[in-house]
C-alpha cells in the first residue's frame, strides 16, 4: 500500500521533518470504495438457507449486488443487507412502482400499494420444499 507523509513541522512551515501524517493515494481510496463488505460465498449461503425457494439465479443475481454495489454496509449484519437488497430490487423490478413514481403519485403511496406483492414473493421464497 503506497503511503506518503507530509512534510511539515508541527508549527506548520515545510522544514523536512515529517510528522507522521499519512494519506492515502488516489487509486488506494478509488479500490476502498469499491471494497467488498461481503463475501459472495458467504451470502449466497445465507439466502439458500434463509430462502430455500428462492430461485438460483436470484440468488446469484442478490448476492453479486450485494457484494459489488457500492452501499456502506460496514456494520450491517448479512441479514439486514439481504432484506433490504430483496426489498428495493423486487419493488423496482417485479412491481409497478416505478411507474406509479412516474405519473406524480407520491412515495407512500406507491409503496404502500406494492408492499403486499413483494411480502407474497419473499414468503413464497421462505416456504421450506417439501
Amino acid at each position: 500500500m503506497a503511503r506518503f507523509t507530509a512534510g511539515l513541522s508541527r508549527s506548520g512551515s515545510h522544514d523536512g521533518k515529517a510528522i507522521g501524517i499519512t494519506m492515502k493515494t488516489r487509486a488506494e481510496r478509488r479500490r476502498d470504495r469499491r471494497r467488498q463488505w461481503f463475501v459472495q460465498a458467504e451470502v449466497e449461503a445465507f439466502i439458500r438457507r434463509e430462502y430455500p425457494a428462492c430461485p438460483e439465479l436470484a440468488v446469484v443475481y442478490f448476492a453479486t449486488y450485494i457484494c459489488t454495489v457500492p452501499k456502506n454496509w460496514r456494520s450491517a449484519p448479512i441479514a439486514t443487507a439481504v432484506d433490504v437488497t430483496m426489498q428495493n430490487e423486487l419493488r423496482h423490478q417485479m412491481t409497478n412502482y416505478d411507474q406509479l413514481m412516474l405519473v406524480g403519485v407520491r412515495r407512500k403511496e406507491p409503496r404502500r400499494q406494492v408492499q403486499p406483492k413483494v411480502n407474497a414473493m419473499i414468503a413464497i421464497w421462505k416456504k421450506r420444499q417439501p
